[in-house]
């Protein structure tokens, strides 16, 4: 049985969203625990609740990473043919301009977020709270760093990209560690180059991996990174001004 737990979530506003949910293995009484927002890609939509699990989140239950970084993941399933962000691309190369509300499927994973915030208040440390995703998924983790700065702890996009207009001083004062593959045959490379570039140009200081030899399918070297965990948990939003 996995360690995801699955649920459903009905929205007030209408419609519904599944979604999985970790949970650390022995929660200590007393002791709060970050929580990873992961957004899936584009190939793993749908509405049985399984496909979000492929990539990267068995990195969060090797057992030797879980005893070590306890803590909730949760991971939301897009529908198809919807986007975590609405950008006007064409195979995700092109981003021309973000729109000015969230898609209504970024509005349920946050909504998703606050009921998992407020169910588990006690066992949630608000102040590290972190989002990742790949792909589509890389795409949402900027779109939320742009839209909701004051939010996250710390933020991984990988193989992604967003409207460089959107990065603003709060935006860039969030850690961030972006990853792609500069021979990524469906979302260019530039993707995540303009992102991070339009960070430091608002005074902050990413981090940036770029391989050159994984293709689209970078996730799985930086999720295997040994930095990457320990470098994701120690962010804390109270290190901030």
């Amino acid at each position: 049985m996995s360690p995801y737990q699955p649920f459903i979530h009905q929205s007030p506003r209408g419609g519904n969203m599944p979604y999985r949910l970790l949970s650390p293995a022995n929660p200590v009484p007393g002791k709060q625990y970050p929580l990873v927002l992961f957004f899936h890609g584009a190939g793993d939509r749908g509405n049985d609740n399984l496909a979000q699990l492929k990539h990267c989140l068995w990195a969060f239950i090797e057992p030797v990473r879980r005893a070590q970084y306890p803590c909730f993941v949760l991971a939301p399933q897009c529908p198809e043919n919807k986007q975590w962000a609405n950008y006007h691309i064409m195979n995700y190369l092109d981003v021309k301009d973000s729109p000015a509300e969230p898609s209504n499927e970024m509005c349920l994973a946050m909504e998703i977020l606050n009921q998992v915030e407020t169910t588990n208040a006690d066992l949630i440390d608000l102040n590290r709270i972190y989002v990742s995703g790949l792909s589509m998924g890389g795409y949402g983790t900027w779109d939320c760093l742009a839209r909701w700065p004051e939010k996250f702890a710390a933020a991984v996009p990988i193989c992604g990209g967003g409207d460089e207009k959107t990065i603003s001083a709060k935006a860039a004062q969030i850690p961030l560690w972006a990853f792609h593959s500069s021979d990524d045959p469906w979302v260019d490379v530039s993707g995540s180059r303009t992102m991070v570039s339009a960070l430091r140009r608002a005074g902050g200081n990413p981090r940036y991996t770029e391989y050159d030899c994984y293709g689209h399918e970078c996730w799985e070297p930086a999720y295997a990174d040994p930095e990457l965990f320990p470098w994701l948990f120690s962010q804390c939003r109270t290190q901030r001004g």
